[in-house]
């Protein structure tokens, strides 16, 4: 039977992670809090920062910015902003 989390992002009950995705407090939080769903959009998001930003993930300091822009998505309901993105028109 799949694990199930009151997901913090959906504000609905999901089946949650298969295990800690995410070091430290910051992991335990996602992994107690975040459903399957919720991660799979954030990685998306992930995904749009890192190119569009060019982030370096050897890099401490851009590896802080995207883990502020994942708490500020998955906790807060912040938006993430991408200069120059225009989503598809449905």
């Amino acid at each position: 039977m799949a694990r199930t989390v009151q997901c913090q992002y959906l504000n609905k009950e999901a089946e949650g992670l298969d295990f800690q995705l995410y070091p430290g407090e910051i992991g335990k939080r996602i992994f107690d809090n975040i459903s399957k769903e919720a991660w799979a959009l954030w990685q998306k998001k992930q995904t749009m920062l890192i190119n569009e930003k060019k982030l370096n993930m050897m890099n401490p300091d851009d590896r802080k910015v995207l883990e502020t822009e994942m708490v500020g998505f998955l906790f807060e309901g912040k938006n993430v902003e991408i200069e120059g993105y225009t989503p598809p028109e449905k």
